[in-house]
This record gives C-alpha cells, sequence and structure tokens, in this order.
C-alpha cells in the first residue's frame, strides 16, 4: 500500500459519518426566500427545508432570521439539488418532548390554564401539546364531589373549571400518541397509604373543611390526605344540609372511625355525648310520649322525643302519604306509643295517638 493510499484513507476515515434519516441536526440560516429555508451544515453540506416542510413549519419560520441557530430533523439526503432535507416542525416537537422528559426528571411546575374537560378529567396545552389531568390527579379542593358517582354530574363539575389556572406537573409522555399526563398533586407528596398508615382507629383530630357536600363534609387531615364526614356522623340530631353548618377553611375536631384501604372515614357525633344512653334509662318500650315531627321520607315522618333520639312514624299507619301529611305537621307536637325501642342500635318506632 502506497504512501498516497494510507493518507487517503486516513482522511477518508477522519470524515464524521453523514448525518442519517431522523437524526437531529444544526446550523446558521444562510438563505430565506418564499419557498425555502437554506441551513449551512458543515462539514455535510446545506440543509433545505421546503415543499411540504415549509408549508408545516411557516409559523415557526416567520420568526427566523438569516443567521439564527436553527435545528432541524433529517427527513430525506440526497434529494433536491444534493441538499439535506430537514423537518423544522418535527425537530421542534422532539426538543419539546425531550424539554417534557427533563420536566418529569426535574419535577417542574407549570402554571396552566384548564381549556377543555371530559367524563375522565380535563384537557391542558403546553407548548402546542395537548394533555391530560385525570379526575384522579386532581387536588382535593377541585375533585368532583358526586356522591352517586353519575358521570354527567362529574362532567358538569368538571367545566366549572374552564379558564381557571392550576399549578401542574408532568408525570407522563408519549410521543407517538402525542400525550402528555398531568398531575396537581405535588411530586413531593408521600404515598397516600404511607400517609394512612400513621393514623388508628379513635384517633381524635383537628382538621380543614375543604369540601361541603349533601352527603357530608370534606377534612383534610395533612398535605395529600383528606376524609370524610358522611352526614350521618356530623351529629346525633337530624342533620339536613351541612352546607350551611359549616364554611370552607373552617378547623373540625373529628374522630378516625374507619381506615379502608387508602380512606379515613371521620366522625364528630362521636366526640359529643351519645342521647341513647341516656334515653335508655328513661324510655321503653310501650312509654307514652310527645314528640316532634322533624321530617317526612317515603318510609313516614320522623318524631323527636328529644335532642338525638328519634323514631319512625310508619306511613302504613295512615294508608298514604296524603292521610300521613293531614294528622302530622312538620315541626308540631303529637302524642305517640313506642312501639320498638333499641337503645343499642339507636332504633325507635312510634304510633301515632289520636286525641279522643
Amino acid at each position: 500500500m502506497t504512501t498516497n493510499t494510507i493518507e487517503v484513507d486516513a482522511f477518508l476515515t477522519s470524515l464524521p459519518n453523514p448525518p442519517s434519516i431522523d437524526e437531529l441536526v444544526e446550523g446558521p440560516v444562510i438563505s430565506i426566500d418564499k419557498g425555502a429555508v437554506y441551513i449551512d451544515l458543515p462539514p455535510f453540506g446545506t440543509g433545505i427545508i421546503y415543499g411540504r416542510e415549509f408549508i408545516n413549519a411557516r409559523d415557526i419560520i416567520k420568526k427566523i432570521n438569516v443567521g439564527d441557530i436553527v435545528a432541524g430533523k433529517v427527513v430525506s439526503i440526497g434529494g433536491k439539488e444534493g441538499y439535506i432535507e430537514i423537518s423544522l416542525k418535527e425537530a421542534h416537537q422532539a426538543l419539546i418532548w425531550s424539554e417534557a422528559e427533563d420536566a418529569i426528571r426535574e419535577k417542574r411546575t407549570f402554571e396552566l390554564p384548564i381549556t377543555d374537560a371530559n367524563k375522565g378529567g380535563l384537557i391542558i396545552n403546553w407548548q402546542g401539546l395537548t394533555g391530560f389531568l385525570p379526575a384522579s390527579q386532581l387536588k382535593p379542593e377541585h375533585y368532583p364531589r358526586i356522591s352517586d358517582g353519575d358521570k354527567d354530574k362529574i362532567l358538569d363539575e368538571l367545566k366549572k373549571l374552564i379558564g381557571e389556572k392550576f399549578s401542574v406537573t408532568i408525570i407522563g409522555i408519549s410521543p407517538k400518541e402525542g400525550k402528555l399526563i398531568f398531575s396537581e398533586k405535588s411530586p413531593e407528596t408521600k404515598d397516600k397509604e404511607n400517609i394512612v398508615a400513621h393514623y388508628t382507629l379513635g384517633d381524635e383530630l383537628v382538621g380543614e373543611v375543604t369540601g361541603l357536600v349533601d352527603f357530608g363534609i370534606f377534612i383534610k387531615l395533612e398535605e395529600g390526605l383528606e376524609g370524610l364526614v358522611h352526614i350521618s356522623e356530623i351529629d346525633w340530631g337530624l342533620v339536613d344540609n351541612p352546607k350551611t353548618m359549616f364554611k370552607i377553611g373552617e378547623k373540625v375536631r373529628v374522630k378516625v372511625i374507619e381506615i379502608k384501604d387508602d380512606k379515613i372515614s371521620l366522625s364528630i357525633k362521636a366526640l359529643k355525648e351519645n342521647p341513647w344512653r341516656e334515653a335508655e334509662k328513661k324510655y321503653k318500650k310501650d312509654d307514652i310520649v310527645q314528640g316532634i315531627i322533624i321530617k317526612f321520607n317515603k318510609h313516614g315522618a320522623l318524631a323527636s322525643i328529644e335532642e338525638g333520639v328519634a323514631g319512625l312514624v310508619h306511613i302504613l299507619e295512615f294508608g298514604s302519604e296524603e292521610k300521613l301529611r293531614e294528622k302530622l305537621e312538620m315541626g308540631k307536637v303529637y302524642t305517640f306509643k313506642i312501639t320498638l325501642f333499641d337503645p343499642k342500635e339507636q332504633k325507635m318506632a312510634l304510633s301515632f295517638v289520636e286525641k279522643k
């Protein structure tokens, strides 16, 4: 092998490999005309953005000037006049996905507006990409409080959040599907099950009211953990509407009455004296008592003989709801006979005693 051959081989070996399809390249813009952008890509030659790629990237191209350094994704080699055809749009997308990966790794937080909603959660736009914020990733104060799980009602609640700005983090990406998954929950929040493990039945705690719904109130016990006080656990007396009894942000003392999976059930009435214990000493079956009508339901009327102690006057005794309401009026006191008295189960049945 001659010296010249060795030198040529060495020179060829030293040359960098030409860029491959889908590789990201960058260089300064050397010319812009009506249908193409030319980019210097030494030592490979000149890159070009034209045709469909030019149209796809026209919004980006409007902001580009000669001399600007731009990145492109190689889509063809040896095409038009030997130029390296590149896609600015695809490169821009690739850089955004790369930035999204960095955001996940660095746990970056973004303040972004909610643009739409569906039955599963909320829609967010970031860097031109559509993202999804599942309802399960909402903070407790934004989670739709629907007792029966009706999807249409949940959607109505989610739609109320459109236009609001949320502090969110990216927790998942899928470039192939063009999807981003967001979370409103803090990435620093401990695993919920680990938090719940710190609590035991009977714990008495002070929490903050974060939600008021028809079926109870939600209490924040600590960051990342919320418990429910069901309407039946608010008071020993009848509770019609929890929304009239509490305010968001109010501090409330509660007792832990159930821990199941990662959910905690709380009670307020468990911290109060059980009125049925005193009633057990005072009343028995067949006693004649005075009671005030406090509620009507499909089974009849509920009459309270003292605070927190009430019994059912069954509709069967009257034949129809209409006749029952003719005899008994809301808020009025009547005479009843106790036909069932079970203070341990907190159950009582009453029979109306007609005045003679």
